[in-house]
């Protein structure tokens, strides 16, 4: 009898690999158990439609599947030529703002915690109420006139400011330059001082 040594346990381990792997190619193989269901892709009868992604301000292309008026995919555009089909985590998982799956049916459901109307809360309160987006909209104009006309200053040891130093802007990373621009000007013709941008925080 041989003694078993590192290399001959080698030898005996290949060999019965290999033995191993013929017997696995010579069984016929089956996709699906007999009875199972037939799985099918979800952008199978999808109507395809490019778009941008809408997290940052780079202007990433992207696909969007829709299926009876949802949303059932969101991927890269290989035709872009800002991302030639490549989309980073954020773009990659849009498609949860809007639908998540139910962990216990696989079903495709809307995401609960998505905001489809504004929330407001009165000074004093502790509790957010829905409110409609032509009040608060109306009432964010409001406010902004209201503190504008308290607190700005023309004449400031002789010279004309034309500021309000009472409110602030913060732009917000997902707006293009497009965008951007034009509300720039808006805040200096508010006469706001104090502008900044989350990319720069």
């Amino acid at each position: 009898m041989h003694e078993m040594t590192r290399r001959n346990f080698l030898k005996v381990l290949g060999a019965a690999f290999a033995v191993s792997s013929l017997t696995g190619l010579a069984k016929p193989k089956t996709g699906f158990a007999a009875g199972a269901e037939t799985l099918e892709f979800r952008i199978k009868d999808a109507t395809e439609t490019t778009s941008i992604c809408c997290f940052c301000s780079l202007g990433c292309g992207g696909i969007a599947s829709v299926v009876e008026g949802k949303l059932v995919s969101f991927e890269g555009d290989p035709d872009s030529p800002i991302n030639e089909g490549g989309l980073c985590s954020k773009g990659a998982a849009q498609f949860n703002v809007v639908n998540v799956y139910n962990p216990e049916t696989g079903d495709m459901t809307l995401n609960p915690k998505r905001l489809t109307k504004p929330k407001y809360r009165a000074a004093g309160a502790s509790e957010w109420e829905e409110v409609e987006w032509d009040w608060i909209i109306r009432r964010i104009a409001e406010k902004v006139k209201e503190t504008r006309d308290a607190s700005f200053e023309t004449i400031s040891n002789g010279v004309t400011v034309n500021r309000t130093q009472a409110i602030a802007h913060l732009g917000c990373g997902a707006l293009p330059c497009e965008d951007l621009g034009p509300l720039q000007k808006l805040q200096r013709a508010l006469g706001i001082i104090y502008i900044e941008h989350q990319a720069r925080l």
